[in-house]
């Protein structure tokens, strides 16, 4: 019964990721539009627009741009904590047998395409984007793995969902280490008493959620001024929020049912109109071919893969991991190259890494698009001829043992 309500419950968040992606994709061609004619200009100007008040204690005046990049987005973060340690307590990473093989293949998925990009890059100022091509953006690359259908395992979609949940932690930490700015130890200290805080509600076992998300606002605004990016305030919160292993609904499960489509369909859609507008210039083509543009797509397209597949040929021969259910080898490496879809968080590492230079930024946002692009088509494409031949495969068994079992 709690396994069928699992699976339930992992429908659902699959059905609301696909429709999540497709307004993702029409928000990204949206933007490219904008940018690109009359309106960009205006468009640009809204984004820079300063919203907010400031007072001699408080500062909360950002422009557009900022608060969906600091502010909406610490939601987002907020969701995939909630995920993260859901998954931790009762789902796919509850156990190391069964967290082995995604958090094992995550790692080679972060671990190879940050060395092919500094292979291209080192010793050049582009190289502070060395974490760019390490995301998987969860929203597009389950998007995708769900509309093949049953083209793909189950058992795939569900790995995938847990590798990205885990790309997504490492990611997090590795904003929080190397791309904040020097701290504030007077406001790590606030938000630290306010995490404590949380913490203790989560003991009492206090389940109201007001008594969490009031001290998470607190502990984003202390954490935005101490120097570490503001959005892992949005983890921090979901990791004191209490669940349970069990079918009864947590205050942790509660807010995630909230939050999903708000997420799915208003805060990533909102940042992909925010971010990817991108105005196409002459030389932005060659720009592909830059040791910047080349360590993005091949990041993306060759070190997503290959890591993944290696990472988890390694964990399998070893006894560590099991292969998931109905799956080959061929399955693995398919599902990495669509894991080389690294579009929101790969867009929001750029962001920070080169948030001095527009001419780098854009370029990096264009190669992101392209070698997400290439990830989804090579990717559903292997899965789809590894699909087709294994169904022509079971024809022809099943009419060889017609043939040799005749009525």
């Amino acid at each position: 019964m709690a396994r069928l309500i699992n699976l339930n419950s992992f429908r659902k968040f699959i059905q609301s990721e696909t429709s999540g992606g497709v307004i993702l994709i029409f928000c990204v061609i949206i933007s490219l539009i904008i940018a690109n004619s009359p309106l960009g200009p205006q468009f640009a100007e809204l984004l820079n627009k300063v919203i907010g008040f400031q007072t001699e204690t408080v500062d909360l005046k950002y422009s557009v741009s900022s608060w969906i990049n600091d502010g909406l987005m610490a939601i987002f973060f907020l969701l995939v904590g909630l995920e993260i340690k859901r998954e931790l307590v009762e789902g796919e990473l509850s156990s190391f047998k069964q967290a082995s093989l995604p958090i094992l293949a995550a790692l080679g998925g972060v671990i190879a395409p940050a060395l092919i990009y500094h292979s291209f890059n080192i010793g050049l100022e582009t190289d502070a984007g060395w974490a760019i091509p390490m995301a998987t953006d969860i929203a597009f690359a389950v998007a995708i793995i769900t509309m093949l259908g049953k083209n793909v395992p189950t058992s795939l979609k569900i790995f995938l969902a847990a590798l990205a949940i885990v790309d997504d932690l490492m990611a997090i930490l590795v904003i929080a280490v190397f791309y904040s700015s020097s701290l504030e130890y007077t406001y790590l200290l606030y938000a630290g008493g306010f995490v404590l805080l949380l913490i203790i509600f989560n003991r009492l076992g206090v389940k109201n959620l007001v008594f969490y998300l009031i001290p998470g606002a607190f502990i984003w605004y202390f954490i935005h001024h101490s120097g570490i990016h503001a959005t892992i305030a949005g983890v921090i919160t979901a990791f004191t929020l209490p669940t349970t292993p069990d079918d009864k609904e947590s205050p942790l499960e509660k807010l995630e049912h909230v939050l999903v489509n708000p997420v799915n369909f208003i805060i990533i859609p909102l940042f992909a109109l925010a971010n990817t507008n991108i105005t196409f210039e002459s030389g932005m083509v060659e720009g592909l071919f830059t040791p910047l543009g080349l360590g993005i797509i091949l990041g993306l397209m060759i070190g997503k893969p290959v890591g993944i597949f290696l990472a988890s040929w390694l964990a399998i021969k070893l006894g560590v991991s099991k292969m998931p259910q109905r799956a080959g080898w061929i399955h693995l490496l398919g599902v990495g190259m669509v894991a080389g879809i690294g579009f929101t968080m790969s867009i929001f590492i750029s962001i920070l890494s080169f948030s001095d230079s527009h001419h780098l930024m854009a370029e990096a946002k264009f190669s992101i698009l392209i070698g997400s692009l290439l990830s989804a088509i090579l990717g559903s494409l292997l899965l789809i001829i590894v699909a087709k031949r294994k169904k022509e495969t079971i024809e022809e068994d099943e009419e060889l043992e017609s043939l040799s079992n005749p009525i």
